[in-house]
């Protein structure tokens, strides 16, 4: 079978790792993979890191000169089936499939997410026939969409080996240092600052406390409220970066901020490292850490009855170890990245079936 993955992103995030995965999955199984993204974006050096076949284009965001692009690549690599996050992209490649007279379309939704039903969806429907392609059995049945499949998020955790030492030289982190990595999003600013404002009311009673912030939730502003509370001392800025598995393995606690794709890989590569886990509840983070098993979710609350949380938390580390243990356990048993990428193959195939496609 012959895929392609569409990527037009400029920024790594938890949906392009969703698609390396899936990517080097299939390829591994023996099916030939292509990654179409834009030029001189992180996400296609890392795409190439992994060892994917990459075609970079000069993504216009204009549909038809896009599409027109994206034609001559289907043709050249005789693809069956493509994978696309957005809408945006499914307009391209449902009008490129059209032209090449060729191909299914998968949309994946993010994690959490879902497919609102409008204009552009029925248009792009009507161009190539189109499966969505959903991360939890909850996510699936909200949407109560017809052809609609599933492949679960997965990680595999022998690649994330409980390496703290290594991690933590890697990030310039001293060994006495208590250490929460907070994976962060542009879209849950409230979260963030929560996390600051724990910080700020624990570090006087903590002199040994840090806050390591990773993901797009690390912008101008954040670091403007870290300087207004008076803790940028205590953080560490990490950005977006493609080597979670050495993030995390560095922290003693994980904050995960972020929600969607970003959310849901944070909770499982913490899980995955032994780390306990910190989340304020909600529907999609639940689905992967049990609350008092694997991590503590709360409750939208004051900073101050979270920092009281957060510091009795803190300060039980036999309670951290067996919740460190029990998340690894749970990964291995429930989140494999094999599974992933079974859903990953069974949407292909089943995408692939050419008495399905659209007719011309």
């Amino acid at each position: 079978m012959r895929v392609l993955f569409y990527h037009t992103g400029r920024s790594w995030t938890g949906s392009s790792r969703a698609f390396t995965v899936a990517a080097r999955g299939l390829q591994e199984r023996g099916e030939q993979v292509t990654v179409v993204c834009r030029t001189d974006t992180p996400a296609e050096q890392a795409f190439a890191r992994d060892g994917i076949e990459v075609v970079s284009l000069p993504i216009s965001d204009a549909v038809s000169r896009d599409a027109w692009r994206l034609r001559t690549v289907l043709k050249e690599k005789f693809t069956e089936v493509v994978f696309v996050h957005t809408e945006p992209e499914q307009l391209v490649v449902s009008s490129a499939m059209r032209m090449a007279e060729r191909g299914g379309v998968i949309r994946r939704v993010p994690a959490g997410g879902r497919i609102v039903d409008g204009r552009g969806w029925k248009w792009a429907s009507r161009r190539a026939r189109v499966r969505p392609l959903f991360s939890t059995a909850m996510d699936l049945q909200r949407a109560n969409l017809p052809d609609a499949l599933i492949a679960p998020l997965g990680v595999d955790v022998a690649r994330i080996e409980d390496n703290r030492d290594a991690s933590r030289a890697l990030l310039g982190i001293e060994p006495e240092t208590q250490l929460i990595v907070c994976v962060a999003d542009r879209t849950t600013k409230p979260r963030v600052t929560t996390a600051l404002r724990t910080l700020a009311l624990l570090a006087e009673r903590h002199p040994d406390l840090r806050l390591a912030l990773v993901g797009s939730g690390d912008d101008d502003d954040t670091h403007m409220h870290a300087a207004a509370l008076g803790v940028t001392p205590l953080v560490r800025f990490l950005g977006e970066r493609d080597d979670m598995a050495a993030v995390v393995g560095a922290a003693d606690v994980g904050w995960v901020a972020a929600d969607g794709d970003d959310g849901a890989f944070a909770c499982l590569d913490f899980m995955a490292a032994r780390v306990p886990v910190i989340a304020e509840r909600s529907p999609l983070l639940s689905h992967y850490v049990p609350d008092g098993i694997s991590g503590v979710l709360l409750p939208p609350a004051a900073p101050s009855d979270t920092a009281a949380t957060v510091a009795n938390f803190l300060a039980d580390n036999n309670q951290r170890a067996a919740m460190g243990k029990a998340g690894r356990t749970r990964v291995a048993r429930d989140f494999p990245e094999s599974a992933m990428i079974e859903g990953f193959l069974a949407a292909a195939t089943a995408a692939g079936d050419r008495a399905g496609w659209t007719a011309r």
